[in-house]
């Protein structure tokens, strides 16, 4: 009966603690600015509950660790069978649990799992201090061997609270069913009933310890994600993949006190402080983040846990605070250090490409690149603070609708070709209110030398399939990208309204651009304004006429070919398919992949408005990616974008190999294999998606 009693006070004063430390917790969540995360399409949210939760899918894409930390999480939801039934043997002599508590299966499975968390508790010690991969640097280490010496002996007195079980007779389960735990209890079969009663109490004791105690020590340690992983991936926004958080700007009605961005913690978001608590410290976020590769400070692992460290800093003054009133609220909050760069450093906030490799790689549906734009908005429309590159950019963007500073005018050079080659005839829109669909040239392709040769190209390629097309001419303005992920969400707004009615004045339904990002912004950022539209990239699009017979790859290319995946496709939009399929349908074209490609492409440095920014700081992104290129031994770089062109194009002059390999864009390759002379095989069929 003491026993009874002491445990009884154990449990109290731990859920005392533990419920203390949630409400604390839930609090400072209040603290940040809404977000309505509301779950709108139920089906897809529990599908991510089984697939990202329960399936472990994101873990499982690292094999090794993956299946260590899967062995491990689901062994728990297994064991929490045995965790019922130790406390309920700790009041009862031979408890079991109802219905289930005698069925051998369970008693089978149960053991099996037991072996599974000892053999994910081995692989982990190997990982971290084994094979210590780089991507642990700056997490929390000590708390992961804390945590991992409870988890083992937790399994160790659960499995030797039942293999005493069995040698007094008690254990629910046939032990033909239990064999390992049978396997344990041989030495303890022939030990008289004193003994074996008093240790089955000492290890049911030390079992439900360790538990209480691992439950109250998860709350204070990186390891809270135990708890809100599920719930942070409920609510995963449920934007596209490319959008960003929208913020509408009502300029009209701002005032002084109006947020603009990220400049104190609690104009993070709920969510955004939710993503804090989460992060498991893994480092696969970090591992694949292209400017910590290249030796930039970001790492997005770190700046999570640097503004979780300053939100726990500040968190119990600013209850406090909130708790005494409007008053007291505005002077702690008035008080609070600036995120940059007071939490986070200006530098790593502008390392940022947006690539979205850290939001592919983390396990728990981490929201990093939100953060890091609403902290950019912040630096840059109320600090006035951000790369002096950046100056002119935003600039040209503002007054002349395109980064390069160009006239509208210019918008249709790429039309008269280069030498031997015929100026093309394309209508505005307003001329072929008809066509079947609308071309967007993009900044790039109209104003960069190299790409107007690919809009050319790719021109040429629409004309050969017959295919109606028309395009916007000096009336098309950058579609603001540069502007929104550098932070400039004004300028942005002005050039994305501006665009939509200009598209809506046409009645435009169907658009294809060689542009990933003019295809992300205008296909899943555009809405967030009320401009709903179809829109194709131009590798997809090529992949549907060579599949329909309009255009025919003939010319042999005899050479060996590999792709650069850009991260506004594969990663953002899944669109990775197509440009593969028109260089797979080139006769002899010799075709193999680069180390990283598709979903796990590396960023060439161009996103998040970088390609108007310096790399000031260790190896430039786009010559770790040339590098990766070159060791290919392929004569052929195929991409699929204009920054992408650009930047590799760059890295190969860098390294002096422009004799060995070539920057061609998909479009490019097509047309030196098409013969223009076959007439198109369905001229007269209408574009279809």
């Amino acid at each position: 009966m003491p026993e009874r009693l002491a445990i009884t006070g154990f449990i109290l004063l731990a859920t005392v603690v533990w419920v203390r430390r949630a409400a604390m917790l839930y609090g400072l969540l209040g603290l940040g600015s809404p977000d309505d995360r509301r779950p709108r399409h139920w089906g897809r949210k529990l599908k991510q509950q089984a697939v990202v939760v329960l399936g472990q899918r994101k873990l499982l894409q690292w094999t090794v660790p993956g299946v260590m930390h899967a062995l491990v999480f689901w062994g728990f939801l297994v064991l929490l069978t045995t965790i019922v039934e130790a406390f309920g043997a700790i009041y009862q002599d031979g408890f079991h649990l109802p219905l289930i508590g005698r069925w051998g299966p369970l008693g089978l499975l149960q053991d099996a799992f037991i072996v599974a968390v000892l053999v994910g508790l081995v692989m982990a010690v190997a990982i971290r201090k084994l094979q210590r991969p780089g991507r642990f640097k700056g997490s929390h280490l000590r708390e992961a061997d804390l945590i991992l010496g409870a988890i083992a002996g937790i399994m160790a007195t659960v499995l030797l609270s039942r293999a005493v079980q069995i040698a007094l007779g008690l254990l629910p389960y046939d032990t033909r069913w239990t064999p390992v735990s049978d396997g344990v209890a041989a030495p303890f079969e022939g030990l008289a009933a004193a003994p074996l009663v008093a240790l089955d109490t000492l290890f049911l004791w030390m079992h439900a310890l360790l538990i209480l105690g691992f439950l109250v020590y998860l709350t204070y340690s990186k390891h809270l994600h135990i708890v809100t992983a599920a719930i942070n991936v409920l609510f995963t926004s449920e934007r596209p993949k490319g959008a960003l958080r929208p913020m509408h700007l009502d300029v009209e009605n701002m005032s002084e006190d109006t947020v603009l961005g990220a400049g104190v913690v609690t104009d993070l978001t709920w969510k955004q402080l939710l993503d804090l608590y989460t992060c498991t410290e893994c480092g696969r976020c970090q591992s694949q983040c292209p400017a910590w590769a290249t030796g930039k400070p970001l790492s997005p692992k770190l700046l999570i846990m640097d503004l979780r460290d300053g939100l726990f800093a500040a968190g119990p003054e600013l209850l406090a605070a909130k708790k005494k009133g409007p008053e007291a609220w505005a002077a702690a909050v008035a008080e609070l250090p600036a995120l940059n760069p007071d939490i986070v450093e200006d530098e790593v906030v502008w390392d940022c490409t947006t690539c979205g490799a850290c939001v592919q790689a983390c396990p728990v549906n981490i929201e990093h690149i939100d953060t890091i734009v609403d902290m950019r908005r912040n630096l840059v429309m109320s600090e006035s603070r951000f790369p002096k590159e950046m100056q002119s950019a935003l600039q040209n963007l503002e007054t002349s609708g395109n980064p390069w500073g160009q006239p509208a005018g210019a918008r249709l050079e790429w039309t008269k070709g280069g030498r031997q080659q015929a100026s093309l005839d394309i209508p505005h829109i307003s001329e072929a209110p008809d066509a079947e669909v609308l071309l967007w040239v993009g900044c790039a392709g109209a104003f960069d030398d190299r790409n107007k040769k690919v809009t050319y190209d790719f021109a040429r390629l629409l004309q050969i399939a017959g295919l109606s097309f028309a395009i916007l001419g000096p009336d098309e303005v950058c579609n603001g990208d540069p502007a929104r992920r550098v932070g400039a969400e004004y300028i942005y707004q002005m050039l994305a309204e501006q665009n939509i009615e200009q598209l809506h004045s046409h009645e435009v339904k169907k658009i294809v651009t060689a542009c990933p990002h003019c295809f992300n912004t205008i296909a899943n950022e555009y809405p967030q304004f009320g401009g709903v539209f179809e829109v194709v990239h131009h590798t997809e699009l090529l992949a549907q006429l060579v599949r329909e017979g309009r255009l025919r790859a003939s010319r042999p290319m005899g050479k060996k070919v590999t792709y650069h995946d850009p991260c506004y496709n594969a990663r953002h939009n899944d669109v990775w398919k197509g440009a593969r399929e028109v260089i797979t349908s080139i006769p002899e074209a010799d075709y193999g992949e680069l180390h990283r490609h598709g979903h796990s492409t590396f960023c060439c440095g161009a996103g998040g408005a970088r390609m108007w920014m310096e790399e000031r700081m260790g190896k430039r992104m786009n010559i770790e990616r040339t590098d990766e290129a070159i060791a290919s031994a392929s004569d052929t770089v195929a991409v699929g974008c204009p920054f992408c062109n650009i930047m590799l194009s760059d890295g190969i002059t860098e390294r002096h190999a422009d004799s060995d390999i070539a920057v061609r864009d998909v479009a490019q390759l097509l047309l030196e294999s098409v013969e223009e002379g076959d007439p198109p095989a369905q001229s007269a069929e209408k574009f279809s998606k």
